[in-house]
């Protein structure tokens, strides 16, 4: 005979009897098997930072994990990176039609529920299935610098500095301990270096990070070059030594 809960973990718009979604917690399981990325605010900017462990013959000039959305706003992703694409491409279109329609940016947040609203949507319906993919969504606006999380249930929800993925629950907790909002952008990114390392099986190199940033003055979102990303990377495996050494005296 069945466990009781195999006879619900089948149709998406049924509740179990203890109040649960099963194909959600499968998909919000799904991104707790992703490699890990990372947001950071600071007082400069935004940090976004992902671990993409590539193929010995894959070409490692392109991100797969980091997008953006428009000139101010991007995204990393944790997941079933597909179906992070075409929540991607729904928020590209948002943003434009907001250009097109009112001759304006869109706001961060408004492309947070943008994403949250269809990954609800597939919560609800037969013959669909979740959208397996947490996205952290970073920007710069007039109010400063912002950052969401959205999850497969539909959720969004603002952080100062937030991790999603594998081993994501450690990063957290490291964060907690080492984050403060008087961060300068160089830190911050150093910072999600530093947690990208924690949990990384490789701690000799640098050429599984990736990192983009969205700078306050400029409201531009850029891609950290191979170069500047081996300078954080040398100096968070620096402090990370400095702090080894400082434990064991």
């Amino acid at each position: 005979m069945f466990p009781a809960q195999q006879g619900y973990d089948r149709a998406i718009t049924v509740f179990s009897p203890d109040g649960r979604l099963y194909q959600v917690e499968y998909a919000i399981e799904t991104v707790r098997r992703g490699t890990l990325a990372v947001g950071i605010k600071s007082k400069d900017g935004v940090v976004m930072a992902v671990e993409e462990k590539s193929r010995k013959l894959q070409s490692g000039s392109v991100s797969q994990k980091i997008f953006q959305i428009d000139d101010h706003i991007g995204v990393v992703a944790a997941g079933y990176i597909p179906d992070a694409r075409m929540q991607v491409d729904q928020a590209r279109v948002a943003a434009q039609s907001n250009r097109l329609v009112y001759d304006e940016i869109t706001t961060v947040e408004s492309v947070a529920r943008k994403i949250a609203d269809m990954a609800q949507q597939f919560t609800q319906y037969a013959g669909v299935r979740p959208f397996g993919v947490s996205l952290i969504i970073a920007g710069a606006s007039k109010h400063g610098s912002e950052l969401f999380l959205t999850d497969p249930s539909g959720t969004y929800l603002p952080y100062d500095a937030i991790a999603i993925g594998s081993g994501s629950d450690q990063v957290t907790e490291y964060l907690e301990k080492n984050y403060n909002t008087d961060l300068s952008l160089e830190e911050a990114c150093i910072l999600a270096a530093e947690s990208i390392y924690l949990i990384s099986e490789d701690k000799s190199d640098f050429d599984h990070i990736k990192i983009a940033t969205v700078n306050m003055s400029t409201h531009q979102m850029k891609r950290l070059t191979a170069e500047e990303i081996e300078k954080i990377a040398s100096k968070a495996k620096n402090r990370e030594t400095k702090d080894t050494k400082t434990k064991s005296e």
